[in-house]
């Protein structure tokens, strides 16, 4: 197989920005493959944590994130599994159809927005593509002795990705509820009563982040960390009218117009941001607040970070006031 010979795009000023290449593709489930990833001279990859994703830009001029789902402890290849998305658009559809061993894509990244934090126990719950970045969480708490138990969702038992991975290392610990053969997941019955100790991560389609969601809202504050595939739905903002943005570092100011994202704004105005998605789900253009009051609309941040105002996606979120001071 001969590598693709394209120059490959990388993500817009990630850091670690590379170019791997595709060692491996075979389905894990229906509808979804795994892809191994390596440098092409074998060298060492950048080190990562449970709940890491990556941003991967296709030969096509596509970039899209997946969560690493593979061995951490494996210097030399990530491993990622994309769901084929009949309704996406697109970049599932050329991993599916197009991508092949041999071929070369742009990587960037990795970083965590996802982590897992210390806890006495685990509770993971998956839906559909939702379980990598949940598997090497599960890894994680096995390696350190941490009681955990894994509740996994999908349609079929045939679309579930990892399941004999999953059930072949960690037997009953691991529950699989394929919808056709035992309808939706019963949360009541697997979260039990609200108790300090444990900890609930979870992800999946939207419908299932909002009943975990309302499942939890009686646990003690930051029980529960979510990941989000898509950005919630928003909104019109709260300001209709322009804002200032103040570049501290430079001194300069630019004037945020309603048709026009902070970012693009800071960017026009000369300030050097790292973005990757643009649709605040990942992350990447994280930015601190100085002064003044964000309007946050991302799908990243805890409730307390929001509250802390001290950092903005300015990819997707706004000011609540007159201007905003940002460290730029």
């Amino acid at each position: 197989m001969v590598a693709n010979s394209v120059e490959l795009p990388v993500p817009r000023g990630v850091a670690n920005a590379a170019t791997l290449t595709v060692t491996a593709k075979e389905p894990v489930a229906d509808g979804v493959v795994s892809l191994t990833l390596a440098h092409p001279d074998g060298s060492r990859l950048p080190d990562w944590t449970p709940g890491s994703h990556i941003d991967l830009s296709l030969p096509d001029g596509t970039t899209r994130q997946y969560s690493l789902c593979g061995d951490r402890w494996d210097a030399h290849t990530y491993r990622i599994a994309v769901l084929r998305e009949p309704a996406g658009r697109g970049g599932s559809a050329y991993v599916h159809d197009q991508l092949s061993p041999g071929d070369r894509v742009g990587v960037g990244g990795p970083r965590n927005h996802f982590p897992l934090v210390p806890s006495r126990t685990y509770l993971f719950i998956a839906g559909g593509i939702g379980i990598t970045p949940l598997l090497p969480m599960v890894h994680q708490a096995e390696l350190l002795g941490t009681g955990w138990q894994l509740l996994y969702g999908g349609r079929t038992r045939s679309s579930m990705a990892f399941r004999e991975e999953l059930t072949a290392t960690h037997g009953e610990r691991v529950r699989l509820v394929p919808q056709d053969e035992f309808g939706l997941l019963d949360l009541a019955a697997r979260l039990g009563t609200p108790r300090t100790g444990t900890k609930v991560y979870c992800c999946g389609p939207a419908p299932l982040l909002a009943a975990v969601e309302a499942a939890c809202a009686a646990w003690p504050p930051y029980t529960l960390r979510v990941e989000r595939f898509t950005a919630d739905a928003q909104s019109a903002p709260v300001r209709s009218v322009p804002f200032e943005v103040e570049l501290r570092r430079t001194g300069r100011t630019t004037t945020v117009t309603p048709d026009v994202s902070v970012l693009e704004a800071v960017r026009r105005a000369g300030a050097d941001v790292l973005s990757s998605c643009e649709q605040g789900t990942c992350g990447t253009c994280l930015t601190p607040v100085l002064e003044g009051e964000p309007e946050h609309r991302d799908s990243v941040l805890a409730d307390h970070e929001r509250s802390a105002n001290d950092c903005m996606l300015p990819c997707v979120s706004r000011s609540r006031g007159d201007r905003l001071v940002l460290d730029l």
